[in-house]
This record gives structure tokens, C-alpha cells and sequence, in this order.
């Protein structure tokens, strides 16, 4: 028998998993956010008593998956984004990425049988497409978190996340960012950015 034959049988099986994943990404609105609840669902169990840069580099690969954090990011600086420089503008988005991911590894920081449920239909808000999804906790009722979909290339990608539903978290920073963007200058939104992000880091939640 040819002893290379089960290696290429185990690749040739790896990238037909990756292939279909890449399909249904690019068919799917919902692949990406089942991924995201998977890593979620992954640092839950992990908890707090690991450091948390581990449970950062294991989320990050969803988020950055699951959103198109520079679309979001200029949604919420507007019109002044194309003033401000482009040294800032990659600062400005590097920071933003760090402060996203450590959000998300902050508030799901422990695992108390929670599970995350994707409700079976999505609905069309113009070319986006909106995916519910449910936390549901051990006992009591689920939170509602849905997310805007939006078609990035070959990908699925969400640019706003809908709390109850409705309550759109892109509306919501869009007020506090706009409020720290000068005319041409991020430097206040960085500097805040960055003070949370650190603090989200050190295990202060905000």
C-alpha cells in the first residue's frame, strides 16, 4: 500500500471541509455568525482563569470574520472619515479591531449553559440581510441579537448588530464617535479607544 496514500486522503479531506465552508460563506448569510457563536461558545468555556490574551487570539479569527470592521468603522466616524489622515485612518482601525475583539472576549468571560440559537429564517432589509439569533440562558428568557449582513466580495459580512432586535449598536457609537472626530483629526478617538481597550485588556469591563 502507498504510504502517502491516508496523508493525501487526509488533505484531500481538509480542503473539501474548507472548500464547503467557503461555499457556505459566500451562500450563507448565517455562516459567519454560527462561527462567531461557535468561538464565543469556545472562550465561555475557557473562562476568565485563562489569560486573556488566549481567549483573544482565539476569538479574533471569527470577529474579524464574522464583521467588516472597517465598513463599521466608517459608518460611525461619517463624512470627516476622508479628512482625517491616512497615518490616523490605519491607526484609527487598528485600534478599532483591538477594541472590538476585546469587548467580546470581556463580556463572554464564563460559561453557565448558555446556548446560542440562529432562528431559522433571515429577512431583507434592501441588499443586507438580516440574521436573528437568541442567547438563550440555563433558566429564564433569551436576549434577541440580530445582525445586518452585508455582501463583502465573496463574503458574508455584518455591519450592524441589533440588540433586542432594534436597538442598532452602530447608531449608538456613531453618537460617541462622531462627538471625539475633530475636522481631519481621530486623535481623541484613538486616545478613548485605546484607554478601553486596555482597560477591557487588564480584565476592567466597561
Amino acid at each position: 500500500m502507498n504510504r502517502l496514500l491516508p496523508r493525501r486522503l487526509l488533505l484531500a479531506g481538509a480542503a473539501f471541509a474548507a472548500g464547503r465552508r467557503a461555499f457556505a460563506q459566500a451562500t450563507d448569510p448565517s455562516a459567519p455568525i454560527h462561527a462567531l457563536d461557535d468561538a464565543l461558545l469556545q472562550i465561555m468555556h475557557a473562562g476568565a482563569k485563562t489569560p486573556f490574551g488566549e481567549r483573544a487570539r482565539l476569538a479574533a479569527p471569527a470577529i474579524e470574520a464574522a464583521f467588516d470592521l472597517p465598513q463599521i468603522l466608517k459608518i460611525s466616524v461619517g463624512s470627516r472619515w476622508s479628512a482625517i489622515p491616512l497615518p490616523q485612518q490605519l491607526e484609527l482601525t487598528e485600534i478599532f479591531r483591538r477594541y472590538t475583539i476585546a469587548s467580546y472576549v470581556a463580556n463572554f468571560d464564563g460559561f453557565s449553559g448558555e446556548k446560542f440559537e440562529i432562528l431559522p429564517q433571515t429577512r431583507a432589509v434592501g441588499d443586507d440581510q438580516v440574521v436573528a439569533t437568541r442567547i438563550v440562558p440555563k433558566s429564564g428568557d433569551g436576549t434577541r441579537i440580530d445582525y445586518v449582513m452585508r455582501r463583502n466580495g465573496d463574503v458574508w459580512k455584518a455591519v450592524d448588530v441589533l440588540l433586542d432586535g432594534s436597538i442598532s449598536r452602530v447608531a449608538v457609537q456613531r453618537s460617541d464617535f462622531r462627538a471625539l472626530v475633530g475636522s481631519g483629526d481621530a486623535g481623541k478617538l484613538i486616545a478613548s479607544l485605546r484607554t478601553k481597550t486596555e482597560a477591557l485588556e487588564a480584565g476592567r469591563k466597561s
